[in-house]
């Protein structure tokens, strides 16, 4: 009787991750998703008998054990249940023995290792490591999403957008998500592995995107991305300079450092990427008009001087042009029926939950239905999305102030909430599925819902950025008890407009127009005063350029345009100077004669440059190189300094950096890099050129790639 023993063992890599949808990933292990089956050919030293012992160990963790879950021991021609995990042969027929393994649909996500046990001699195949993914194709597995092109998008892309901007000035920022890329899975297990979570929490898609949400940034335990909002980069990368996840993570893998510097897009790609990776349908989502509320009461307090400039040093609540989140899909077997779908996580450190800088998930019913005591951090996100907006003039009188109460806008938080549209290259707006249309019957039962659960907690301010020490002024709500504010309704039918004349170009003069109109008869005097900043997105005034102080006379129905014109001098090395990219902030105050009634409008508008030109063919063959052109021209009246352009193009070429020097008016440059495809499909190039006057212009262009 000669011993049966293993001589090879055959991950049929390319059949299986064909059948897995993990094709993509640039590893040489084999990568599977849980709860679907996959082939192994065992080489055999003679034909397999009925009498021979034969198991297949896999294992996962540093001390795998079977009552845990995280040593399975299985034996094709055992019928005992192995914590969910099945194996059949296949196919038997001299010295090949083909298995097929189905993991358990609930099987911990992770790094397994691969032994053949024959009596009593052990066979480890020399590379034996197995990734096990979630899967979002299985029916029984809690990620699991049914329609095939969201899976196309929320789990295979590696591409897409962020949309940044402001409310009535949305752009896509291209992004590189890059899960497959060299490394990045091997990032995403060293994470779950200083996660710390217990093997049996690694089941679980709710705990794992929660501890994920902490880990992607620094804030607790030395994670991915370190948050920097003061406009100083030297020691690190510019947040405005990334064009996607893959250098950050590659850099985080190789130093086990915290990488510099992440704003929120930053931080929602890179969760996205994580995500993604793991198996976990993934998007990144903006919401304009983001309400960061140090307290519950679901009010932002807006405090103008006499000129209109916002008072930065008063305000502790901010409203961020847009803020940066990410929904991932899911059942929620942990909560009441109902509330499976999209969870809002976010991995931006603005408040500890439970002690870390970590949110979510919360599912997105939850905050339409304001339902806002489930877990987690619903009442967080709720506040992000909803609330009024309250102005107060703050007057000097006799060496002391005095408030006045403007207006409330109760329609304006939480805007516009948008993401990449499934299999195509445009914005979708979800609104609707994070509230009620503002002011329909269910979106007043929802927020009379949420503010009775909500009430300040004596949160510390948002670690440190804008937190001052709060105000308390003998106010209306003074207890911090959240009130449903009733809009103030216009009674003179006088209206506010701000509007530029033509689009923003650095270098150019900024020219805005106020109009002031009224809409029903009568003749009106209109104290008008107004203010122009330079401000970044989350709202830090960083220049004033001008202001507007003007009586302003209307008979009947009818407008008068007030105009404000700012000169290049007047803000070119403010712009250079900041490191953010800056947005012209314009805040309209008018005060109607004769009446109680006093009106504000703000807006934010977008500088526009000019294009970066993308030269190459519309296809290419596997592996054949093929050039690619950058062009970029500075048509611009003013040199910009300082240029750098990075282009990054997937399964093509790695990120490359061309320093620029300073581009004078009028000229030229271009970039060349040699590509050569690696992977089939549609392949995405994404080029940003950044300099000291503009912070960044991208562009992508797709090519196809055929075999």
């Amino acid at each position: 009787e000669s011993d049966l023993k293993v001589t090879n063992v055959d991950f049929l890599k390319s059949q299986n991750s064909v059948q897995h949808h993990t094709d993509a990933y640039e590893t040489t292990s084999l990568v599977v998703r849980r709860g679907q089956a996959f082939l192994l050919q065992l080489t055999l030293s003679r034909a397999l008998r009925a009498s021979d012992k034969l198991a297949l160990n896999f294992s996962i963790g540093e001390r795998p054990m079977k009552p845990l879950g995280t040593l399975m021991s299985l034996n094709p021609r055992s019928t005992r249940d192995t914590g969910g995990w099945h194996i059949t042969v296949a196919k038997s027929s001299g010295t090949e023995c083909l298995l097929s393994v189905t993991s358990a649909a609930d099987a911990p996500v992770g790094k397994y290792s691969l032994s053949v046990k024959t009596g009593s001699n052990v066979y480890k195949p020399e590379n034996n490591t197995i990734y096990l993914l979630f899967n979002p194709w299985c029916e029984t597995d809690i990620v699991f999403l049914s329609n095939e092109a969201e899976r196309n998008e929320y789990v295979l892309n590696d591409t897409g957008y962020i949309y940044v901007g402001s409310v009535y000035s949305i752009h896509g920022r291209p992004w590189n998500f890059g899960q497959f890329e060299e490394s990045i899975l091997d990032t995403c297990m060293y994470l779950l592995d200083k996660s710390k979570l217990k093997m049996s929490s690694r089941r679980d898609p709710v705990i794992v995107s929660r501890a994920m949400s902490a880990l992607v940034n620094s804030n607790d335990e030395n994670g991915v991305l370190l948050g920097n909002w003061s406009g100083k980069y030297e020691n690190g990368t510019s947040p405005m300079e990334w064009i996607g996840s893959v250098a950050i993570l590659q850099q985080y893998y190789k130093t086990k450092k915290p990488v510099g510097f992440g704003q929120c897009w930053v931080f929602s790609g890179v969760l996205t990427t994580v995500m993604r990776c793991l198996g976990i349908p993934a998007r990144s989502v903006s919401n304009f008009n983001s309400a960061h509320d140090t307290d519950e009461n679901l009010r932002v307090d807006v405090y103008l001087n006499e000129k209109g400039e916002k008072l930065k040093w008063m305000s502790v609540d901010s409203v961020w042009n847009f803020h940066v989140w990410n929904d991932v899909w899911m059942k929620r077997k942990d909560l009441p029926s109902g509330f499976d779908g999209w969870q809002a996580i976010d991995s931006t450190p603005q408040e500890q939950s439970q002690g870390i800088f970590q949110c979510g998930p919360c599912p997105l019913k939850a905050i339409r239905d304001g339902e806002v005591y489930l877990p987690y951090d619903s009442k967080f996100v709720y506040a992000e999305v909803n609330g009024d907006k309250v102005y107060w003039l703050v007057k000097e009188e006799n060496g002391s102030r005095k408030y006045v109460k403007l207006n409330v806008e109760s329609q304006s938080i939480g805007a516009n909430i948008s993401t990449k549209a499934v299999g195509q290259n445009r914005r979708e707006d979800i609104t609707q599925q994070y509230k009620f249309p503002e002011g329909s019957p269910q979106e007043r039962a929802s927020m009379q819902k949420a503010t009775s659960y909500l009430q300040p907690s004596g949160l510390v301010p948002r670690s440190g950025f804008g937190a001052m020490r709060t105000m308390s002024m003998g106010l209306d709500n003074v207890d911090g008890r959240a009130v449903v504010q009733e809009e103030v309704v216009p009674k003179s039918g006088v209206e506010l407009a701000i509007t530029n004349e033509k689009p923003l170009y650095p270098g150019e003069p900024i020219e805005v127009v106020v109009t002031v109109k009224s809409t029903a008869a009568g003749s009106w005097t209109v104290a008008l005063t107004g203010s122009c900043q330079l401000q970044s997105y989350t709202g830090k005034v960083d220049a004033s350029l001008g202001y507007i102080n003007e009586t302003v006379k209307l008979e009947g129905k009818s407008e008068v345009r007030v105009p404000l014109k700012i000169k290049p001098d007047a803000y070119m090395k403010a712009l250079a100077a900041a490191e953010d990219e800056e947005h012209v902030h314009v805040t309209a105050i008018a005060e109607i004669q004769g009446t109680p009634e006093k009106l504000t409008k703000e807006a934010a508008l977008s500088f526009e440059y000019p294009p970066i030109q993308v030269q190459m063919p519309e296809t290419a063959k596997l592996n054949k190189d093929f050039t690619c052109a950058f062009i970029f021209k500075n048509k611009l009246n003013v040199p910009l300094d300082n240029c750098k352009l990075m282009v990054e193009g997937l399964g093509m070429f790695k990120m490359a950096t061309f320093e620029e020097g300073d581009v004078q008016p009028g000229r030229i440059i271009k970039s060349e890099v040699i590509c050569t495809p690696t992977r089939a499909g549609e392949k995405k190039i994404v080029a940003k050129l950044t300099s000291n006057q503009v912070k960044t212009i991208s562009v992508e262009k797709a090519i196809t790639i055929t075999h």
